[in-house]
């Protein structure tokens, strides 16, 4: 990657927002979304002064420009954190790879472009390690994204996603646009979307788990349990994201991940998931079921680099703290 599209912009804008920061999340009501509500409104990390506005689907549809405007108009943030997209599990993105790649386009242009020409100060826009080549050396590190094609599962998703980067740098190139995104590995925690067939994988499974017990059947694990994950708790990426959104200053996006040695097989998460939930009975692997990509392993050297200190949650808590969250909110849970 040409590392120096990321430096000196050809013009500078003036309007940077000096006073207390308002900060207009999309996605606000998603997984990412509630964890940093969480951190902002629970754990003090909002400061005095400053006013924080999540959206849901319910307050605009980001797919058109004039809500979007509208919108972006109603709140007039200086500061946006950008998590709306269109998502899905690995089976729905095989069968709608354009829907994913033509909404997510216009989702990420209609939010991008109108901060720019309302002079936000700062987008910060959550990308995915999806994004990656799927023919890559291990571990991946944030100058790898565009060294070749992501994995075919989901290719119009991954592509969606890495225009974002080329949008940030495009936009401080050309504008001084001090836009940038962060590439989290595989989230989960409360609020998830813990559907079985479209769910991120530990949320499905959680609920597979979960019905397993209370019906007395087996749980079935779709592929071989071999693939290997680096799994982040919301409330940790929540906290990151806040010190991104506050201290983190360069154009080129940071991964967002635990250590490379806590990534775990779907078969060890699994068996943390039933040990949570208590689930006695049988687990089984069906392997005519793709697995996807066998492992995505990304580095967090310069996450380190910033952040030596950070403590992540160990992932067995963390999926404790999630299993008994969703089995508290069964009911309401998106499911």
């Amino acid at each position: 990657m040409d590392t120096d599209l990321y430096s000196t912009p050809k013009k500078m804008e003036s309007d940077i927002n000096t006073g207390p920061m308002r900060v207009l999340v999309t996605g606000g009501s998603g997984l990412v979304g509630k964890a940093i509500e969480h951190v902002v409104l629970q754990e003090g990390g909002k400061l005095e002064g400053e006013e924080w506005i999540f959206l849901s689907t319910k307050d605009a549809d980001l797919l058109d420009v004039g809500q979007t405007r509208a919108v972006f108009e109603k709140y007039r943030p200086t500061h946006v954190i950008h998590l709306a997209a269109k998502v899905g599990g690995l089976f729905l993105h095989m069968k709608e790879n354009m829907h994913f790649l033509r909404d997510n386009l216009r989702i990420n242009d209609n939010v991008l472009q109108t901060a720019h020409e309302m002079g936000v100060t700062k987008v910060l826009s959550c990308l995915s390690s999806c994004i990656f080549p799927d023919k890559t050396t291990y571990p991946i590190d944030e100058t790898m994204i565009h060294n070749g094609q992501p994995h075919d599962s989901n290719f119009g998703y991954s592509y969606a996603k890495r225009m974002i980067d080329v949008q940030n740098r495009a936009y401080f190139q050309q504008f001084g646009r001090r836009y940038t995104a962060i590439i989290p590995t595989n989230v989960f925690g409360p609020y998830d979307n813990f559907n079985i067939e479209n769910g991120h994988v530990l949320s499905a499974l959680m609920n597979k788990t979960y019905k397993a017990k209370t019906e007395g059947t087996p749980v079935t694990v779709c592929g071989t349990g071999a693939p290997r994950r680096q799994f982040i708790y919301s409330l940790d990426l929540g906290r990151l994201i806040v010190w991104v959104l506050r201290e983190y200053e360069e154009i080129a996006p940071i991964i967002l991940s635990v250590n490379e040695e806590d990534e775990v097989s779907i078969k060890e998460a699994v068996e943390m998931i039933a040990d949570a939930l208590d689930f006695k009975g049988k687990i089984q692997f069906d392997t005519t079921l793709p697995d996807g990509q066998m492992k995505k392993t990304a580095s967090n050297a310069k996450l380190r680099r910033y952040l030596p200190n950070f403590t992540f949650t160990p992932l067995q808590e963390a999926i404790k703290k999630t299993c008994d969250w969703f089995v508290a909110n069964y009911d309401t849970a998106r499911t």
